[in-house]
């Protein structure tokens, strides 16, 4: 497994792979790697011959009051998690290589960047999009693996890809969760152990709508106002509640198959995102 930190170095690598005929997969992620992460891998892993995975905080996608300079971070741990999984190369480009002094220029899906996760964290979407393009243009993959906790992320991203025609096939790997359902996150760690807690109603809140929903439940209405009360009574600080159509993202007035009900939820300080599709 070789590890890489130049841009030029790994597009001259890429190239001389591709010369050979080998299936390029690529799996983006911020690092602090966990079991969701190496799910990820291990689909790439079957359905690629070089297998590549970024590590990467982008500064881009957070906003001047959030997380950036906290987020967790552990590189010898992630690298030697990587090596396990036979990954090929990993790609560790400093925010300065990946953007110079004066970077300027940003990519985005703009009407999608505005909802659900959007709407309180506007520069979000557009920061993720931008370093994923350079990502794909940079390493040059046929596949892509993102995980589905991130609904609205791989949404965008595969709408970025077809509008900008882009030859790279996106794959999303379902959401892996800890024993108790809490949706793995980099971000758990933040939590402390009453939040902990008190966080697996995210997806208990989940777990009813699905139950309610076979019940007979059909109106949003009803649906996001229990929704909301568990996870008040839990000490839940919600962001959003959003029941939408899963390949649009607007909003749906009834249940139906397809509905993609997605939350974000704060306990503490800790923003915390899971979804389910009906």
């Amino acid at each position: 497994m070789r590890l890489i930190k130049k841009v030029d170095v790994a597009s001259r690598i890429v190239a001389r792979v591709r010369k050979r005929g080998k299936v390029i997969g690529l799996v983006p992620t911020m690092g602090y790697l966990h079991e969701g992460h190496l799910s990820l891998v291990r689909i790439a892993r079957k359905k690629c011959g070089y297998l590549i995975v970024s590590i990467f905080v982008n500064p881009t996608q957070f906003g001047p009051k959030e997380d950036f300079r906290q987020y967790p971070r552990d590189l010898k741990k992630d690298l030697s998690m990587l090596r396990k999984e036979g990954v090929d190369l990993v790609f560790n480009p400093s925010v300065r290589e990946m953007y110079g002094p004066d970077h300027q220029t940003y990519v985005e899906v703009v009407d999608w960047s505005r909802l659900l996760c959007g709407a309180s964290r506007p520069i979000h979407f557009r920061g993720v999009t931008t370093v994923v393009l350079k990502f794909f243009n940079i390493l040059q993959p046929d596949i892509a693996v993102f995980g589905r906790k991130d609904y609205q992320q791989a949404a965008i991203i595969r709408k970025m890809v077809r509008e900008l025609n882009l030859k790279v096939n996106v794959i999303t790997g379902p959401v892996v969760r800890e024993k108790d359902g809490l949706a793995m996150s980099s971000r758990n760690i933040y939590l402390n152990p009453g939040q902990r807690q008190n966080a697996v109603v995210i997806s208990e809140s989940l777990e009813w709508v699905r139950q309610a929903y076979k019940k007979g439940a059909r109106q949003t209405k009803e649906v996001r106002t229990r929704m909301a009360r568990m996870i008040r009574n839990r000490g839940g600080r919600i962001d959003y509640i959003a029941v939408v159509d899963k390949d649009t993202l607007e909003p749906v007035k009834k249940l139906k198959k397809g509905t993609l009900v997605a939350l974000a939820v704060f306990f503490g300080r800790t923003r915390l995102i899971d979804n389910t599709v009906l």
